[in-house]
């Protein structure tokens, strides 16, 4: 019965570990381009798992931001994970242990998340963990999969296209805000008080000079404080 579930778990998660591939691949070679260890890059993904993260991390270490910068930008950024997990456990059978919960916790992804929140297996909709196992073990290997395949690439592909590939960090954050902002008035407005305080920092003469680190940091945080502040409670309408 555990083997089934566990199967049923992976054939769940092809369609995430199809599109994780691509974005791995954009991430493997980025890294490589930027001149990151090949050693650093596989250990982001198996480590790491989180791909906007990821992606940030590479491109603050590419301008030398200090360590402590990239972890706090990178914690911010997954802040989110804290209620996916919190919303998931809800999900889980009463039984799954302590251990069980926590490996389970590294697994989850936006969309590993979205995909187990709406899936039901049995009637009172709770999800045993071989499932979730194999639903987040297949997403895990597509990832690191795709990773090595882009690092390795990286190392023969031309300069120009490696050049190229520090534009998919952008690509895949407009990707995932311009959705949002159609249809959420909230968002639209937290995104441009944050473009508007990151320009700020950076042309304004008589603001002190950050590092692209904090300047990333500092916006997000202003956009997230006069998000709250205007918006206490989204309109169902927003």
């Amino acid at each position: 019965m555990k083997n089934s579930l566990f199967l049923q778990g992976l054939k769940y998660g092809i369609p995430i570990a199809l599109g994780y591939i691509p974005i791995a691949i954009a991430f493997g070679i980025l890294t490589a381009s930027e001149g990151i260890p090949l050693l650093t890059g596989m250990l982001m993904s198996l480590t790491v798992f989180a791909g906007a993260s990821q992606f940030v991390a590479v491109n603050l270490m590419s301008l030398g931001a200090a360590s402590g910068e990239i972890i706090l930008t990178t914690f911010i950024l997954n802040f989110r994970h804290f209620l996916m997990s919190a919303s998931l456990s809800q999900r889980l059978k009463e039984d799954t242990s302590l251990t069980y919960r926590s490996m389970l916790s590294f697994g989850i992804t936006d969309e590993t998340f979205s995909l187990a929140s709406v899936t039901t297996l049995e009637e009172n909709s709770k999800l045993p963990f071989p499932f979730l196992a194999g639903l987040m073990l297949i997403s895990f290997t597509a990832w690191n999969t795709g990773t090595w395949i882009g690092l390795f690439m990286g190392n023969i592909l031309p300069d120009i296209l490696q050049n190229s590939m520090g534009i998919a960090l952008y690509v895949m954050f407009i990707g995932l805000l311009v959705p949002s902002m159609k249809t959420s008035f909230p968002i639209l407005m937290v995104a441009i008080v944050a473009m508007l305080s990151h320009s700020a920092i950076i042309f304004i003469p008589w603001i002190p000079g950050f590092s692209a680190g904090w300047n990333i940091i500092l916006s997000t945080m202003l956009g997230a404080f006069c998000g709250t502040l205007l918006f206490p409670k989204e309109d169902s309408n927003a």
